[in-house]
């Protein structure tokens, strides 16, 4: 499982011209679903982006995480994430999880988000969505679980 978190001032996903999630100052995290994965690995990657020390102290420096701000995060799935890019022109596919397991480890990794005390928002699994932000720094980091 992959996340690609992007610090941001704001986020927001819209699918067919209707905004469906939205945030302030926070993360958003594009998520990739791999055959392989599970719950578990969904709960380890959660666990790595909400600790994860991308936000400035009062010293200028990255030493705060997403929980210890109080941040917002902005759940989006994205299969392209796991995409084999190593050779020829086109990305492959074959590492990524089938559309209904991807979904409900998606759905899953939601449910353990909505356990937190952050606003969680999300796009649409599925869906042809249009995101836009402010990546704020610009930071972006590449995660995964084990």
């Amino acid at each position: 499982m992959k996340a690609l978190i992007q610090r941001v001032k704001q986020a927001q996903v819209d699918v067919e011209g209707q905004t469906v999630g939205k945030i302030k100052a926070g993360m958003l995290a594009l998520i990739g679903i791999e055959r392989e994965d599970t719950i578990e690995k969904a709960q380890q990657l959660l666990n790595k982006i909400c600790r994860y020390r991308i936000f400035n102290d009062d010293d200028g420096k990255m030493n705060l995480s997403l929980n210890d701000i109080q941040g917002e995060l902005l759940l989006v799935s994205q299969f392209t994430l796991v995409a084999d890019t190593r050779k020829g022109n086109r990305p492959g596919f074959s590492r990524g999880a089938a559309p209904e397991q991807g979904k409900l480890i998606f759905n899953e990794l939601v449910k353990l988000a909505n356990n937190t005390e952050l606003n969680i928002q999300t796009g649409k699994f599925g869906a042809d969505m249009q995101v836009s932000l402010v990546n704020d720094g610009p930071v972006t980091f590449w995660l995964e679980s084990k």
